[in-house]
C-alpha cells in the first residue's frame, strides 16, 4: 500500500464546524458547576437552598460578608439601640437582626494556602529541575531503577502513609507548621516534577551545551544560560500541575493541621451559618479559592501550551 493512503487530509468545513460545536458544548457543560458556584456566592442563604433552584435572583454580598466575619444574633431592640450602621456590611448584617463581632479565620487560612502551595511548588520545581538535568545528562548508577522508585512514590495513595507521617511529624514537631506542609507537598510533587522535566531536558540537544562549553562557559553557566531558557515551557507546565495538587490537597491538610497552618480546603466546608452550612459563604470562599490557580494558569498559558506539545512533533 502506498504512503499516500495513510496521509491525513485537511478537515472539511463541515468537520471543522462539528468539531467546534462539540468543543464549545463540552466547555459549557464543564463550566456549569463553576458558574453555579460563583452565582451561589451572590445569593442570600434562603435563596441558596430554595427548591426549585433559583436561576434569577436579587444579588447580594451577604455570602462574602459572612465569609470574612463572625456574627451573633441580637434582639430587634438591641439592634435599634446601636444607632445607624457605619458601613454597608454592618447594615447588611443588621437586616437579619445580627451584628458583626469580629473577623473570621478565612483570611488566615487563605494565606496559609498561598504560602504552602506556592512554597512547595517552588521547591518541587527547583529540586526537580536539578534532578531531571542530572538524570538526563550524567551517568547515574542504577538510573532506571532510581527513576522507577521515584515514580512509584507517586502511585502510592496518600491515605496509606497518612498515619506514619502523622506520627513522624508529631515526634519532629512539624505538625501544624508551614514548614512541615511545604516539605510534605514538595516530597509528594517531586516525583511528578522529575519525570516531567526529564522529558523536557532529553529533548534539548546536548550540542547546545557543548558549544557553550567550547565558548568558555562552565557546566553550570551552560545549564543556566542555555538549558534553562529552553526549559521555560516545561517548567511552567510542571509548576501548574504541582500547584494544583498542593492547592487542592485535602487529606494531609485535614490530618496534620488544625490552626496555625490549616489551609483553606479543610476550612471552607465547615463554615457554619444558622441552621447548618452557610452555602453562600461556602460558595464565596470556593470562588476566591479558585482565583490564584486560574490567574497563575492564565499568566503561564503560552508556556503551558508549548510545554504540553513540546517534543510531540519530531523533525
Amino acid at each position: 500500500m502506498s504512503v499516500a493512503a495513510y496521509s491525513v487530509g485537511e478537515a472539511s468545513p463541515r468537520q471543522k464546524l462539528l468539531a467546534g460545536v462539540l468543543v464549545v458544548a463540552y466547555a459549557l457543560v464543564t463550566m456549569i458547576p463553576l458558574v453555579w458556584i460563583v452565582l451561589t456566592g451572590f445569593k442570600s442563604p434562603p435563596a441558596s437552598i430554595s427548591y426549585p433552584p433559583q436561576v434569577l435572583f436579587e444579588p447580594t454580598l451577604e455570602g462574602y460578608v459572612n465569609l470574612f466575619t463572625t456574627r451573633s444574633r441580637q434582639t430587634p431592640e438591641y439592634i435599634e439601640s446601636l444607632g445607624p450602621a457605619e458601613t454597608w456590611y454592618d447594615a447588611l448584617v443588621r437586616e437579619r437582626n445580627m451584628v458583626i463581632t469580629g473577623k473570621s479565620r478565612f483570611a488566615g487560612r487563605y494565606m496559609n494556602s498561598v504560602i504552602i502551595g506556592f512554597g512547595s511548588t517552588f521547591l518541587a520545581v527547583f529540586l526537580g529541575t536539578l534532578a531531571a538535568y542530572a538524570f538526563s545528562r550524567f551517568k547515574v548508577p542504577l538510573k532506571d531503577d532510581l527513576m522507577f522508585f521515584i515514580l512509584s512514590t507517586r502511585m502510592m495513595p496518600p491515605v496509606a502513609v497518612a498515619i506514619p507521617i502523622y506520627l513522624m511529624y508529631r515526634e519532629l514537631g512539624l505538625s501544624d507548621t508551614h514548614l512541615g506542609m511545604i516539605l510534605l507537598y514538595t516530597a509528594v510533587n517531586l516525583s511528578l516534577s522529575v519525570w516531567l522535566l526529564k522529558g523536557f531536558v532529553d529533548e534539548i540537544p546536548r550540542e547546545y551545551e557543548e558549544a557553550a562549553v567550547v565558548d568558555g562557559y562552565t557546566r553550570f553557566q551552560a545549564f543556566v544560560k542555555v538549558v534553562l531558557p529552553q526549559m521555560r515551557a516545561g517548567i511552567a507546565a510542571t509548576a501548574i500541575f504541582c500547584l494544583i495538587f498542593a492547592w487542592n490537597e485535602y487529606a494531609f491538610a485535614l490530618l496534620l493541621t488544625s490552626g496555625t497552618a490549616q489551609t483553606a480546603p479543610p476550612f471552607i466546608p465547615i463554615i457554619i451559618g444558622e441552621g447548618g452550612l452557610d452555602w453562600p459563604a461556602v460558595a464565596a470562599g470556593t470562588t476566591l479559592f479558585l482565583v490564584p490557580v486560574v490567574v497563575f494558569t492564565v499568566l503561564l498559558r503560552k508556556q503551558l501550551l508549548r510545554g504540553i506539545t513540546f517534543g510531540a512533533v519530531r523533525r
